[in-house]
């Protein structure tokens, strides 16, 4: 056997039959290349890939016996490969140090065959299918909670038609879409009412002077001060004097509650419920923006508290300029937990809406979970790089979400805001919880 020849590696220490025994440790061994041959095309292999006969094949000659055949077998012994064949990394190395140029020229050959190149790629589709099809194969506990899922779903829809059908849902003040100039006094004493326990003293002074919505716009400070109404205490006439502009302002009654608000703001109740699931940092700053007296200053006031709130009227304790103590908190909540400051409002509503606060508070908990374990993968995985890319698809998103809200919730029919507003609200926290289930199981397939 010739030392130098090329298609000859190191011989075997072992010797071989009928030749004399050497010292291992002084006898260089030889490889013949027929041990990295294909059984296929009888070269050299190229990304060679073992079944699990033990057969190598060089992957495109695999690749074109798969596609001519369509049999998960091997094409020497016939025997069914398991699941998809890889590539011998180890298998490979070798190849490329042993015979570098002989897999350059082979490697240079297939690249430029259109015919093999298609029969890889359609190889690979083959085997990312049958990849895709057991994961959902072992997927058998998370279409079990699919299907538990889906019937509460089922079962939420009934409970929520009969309270529909019963009118239990939405039960609100009709002043909150009546004008206040057309209020009557029996109007009149019921919004006085509202205003907290210690309106009771004022309310039948309200109904000898038979002070209806008119009235009401046309009174002042001074008048107040003066009999029948004598409302002596400078916090209660604030108080008053508080609400009463804001009825003029608003044109009706503000609303109380969460039905009374998607009654009298469908289309923003609608944005604001769809907008704080998905994005809730973007919708807070948006309602700093252009929301602030409104919206924004009762939301902090409401999940970040002041130690002390000493006046009668909760609309101007809500207008009140947050302090440092009350920004700083806010802040770490804003960019820390987001969705806390939505379970800490909804938790205020808890004593007027006693199951939807609870069904929301249950839901901000799933957000964080969901957006902490995105964040988690985001910072362990290379998907970092692409943070700005994905930052900027976001906000255009969010951008062109907003517009479309705007613009197009007037023409939409209340009906359709309804049961866009309850879906929201009620069923899709239940399509949420099997889709975080699935990505804790098989993070794999999410995409971040």
């Amino acid at each position: 056997m010739d030392s130098n020849s090329t298609d000859k590696g190191l011989e075997d220490p072992q010797g071989s039959p009928g030749l004399p025994q050497s010292n291992p440790s002084t006898t260089t061994t030889k490889i013949s290349a027929h041990e990295f041959s294909c059984h296929c095309c009888y070269d050299i292999l190229v990304n060679p890939t073992t079944l699990t006969c033990g057969h190598n094949f060089c992957r495109h000659c695999l690749a074109i016996w798969w596609e001519s055949s369509h049999k998960n077998e091997c094409p020497e012994c016939r025997e069914k490969w398991e699941g998809f064949p890889k590539v011998n990394f180890l298998l490979r190395d070798a190849t490329n140090k042993l015979f570098s140029n002989v897999v350059q020229r082979r490697t240079a050959e297939i690249q430029a065959d259109p015919k093999i190149s298609q029969c890889l790629l359609a190889f690979q589709r083959y085997g990312d299918n049958k990849s895709r099809a057991r994961i959902d194969k072992n997927k058998g506990a998370g279409f079990f909670f699919s299907g538990v899922l889906f019937a509460l779903t089922w079962v939420a829809v009934v409970v929520l038609v009969y309270h529909w059908g019963s009118g239990m849902i939405e039960q609100h003040d009709p002043l909150i879409t009546k004008p206040v100039a057309r209020w009557t006094t029996e109007e009149v004493s019921s919004w006085l009412e509202n205003l907290g326990p210690w309106a009771q003293n004022y309310r039948e002074a309200f109904q000898q002077e038979s002070v209806n919505g008119r009235l009401l716009l046309m009174l002042e400070e001074e008048e107040l001060l003066k009999p029948p109404y004598s409302i002596e205490n400078q916090a209660h006439r604030r108080a008053v004097l508080a609400e009463l502009d804001r009825v003029k302002t608003l044109g009706v009654k503000p609303p109380q509650n969460l039905w009374e608000y998607k009654a009298a703001n469908a289309g923003k109740s609608l944005f604001l419920l769809y907008a704080m699931k998905h994005s809730p940092r973007l919708t807070l700053f948006y309602l700093y923006l252009f929301d602030y007296s409104e919206t924004f200053l009762p939301f902090l006031h409401t999940c970040c508290p002041a130690g002390e709130q000493p006046m009668e009227s909760s609309f101007l304790n809500s207008q009140l300029e947050p302090n440092w103590q009350q920004k700083a908190e806010f802040l770490v909540k804003y960019f820390l937990l987001p969705y806390q400051l939505i379970a800490e409002f909804a938790w205020d509503w808890l004593a007027v809406h006693y199951w939807t606060s609870r069904y929301i508070i249950v839901y901000a908990v799933l957000l964080s979970m969901v957006d902490s374990y995105t964040l988690w993968r985001l910072l362990t995985t290379a998907s970092i790089r692409t943070l700005p890319r994905r930052m900027w698809s976001h906000l255009w998103k969010m951008i062109s979400q907003g517009f479309a809200f705007v613009f197009l919730w007037p023409i939409i029919p209340q009906f359709v805001c309804d049961c866009l507003f309850y879906w929201a609200l009620y069923f899709t926290p239940i399509i949420n919880i099997d889709l975080l289930v699935q990505q804790l199981l098989h993070p794999e397939t999410q995409e971040l």
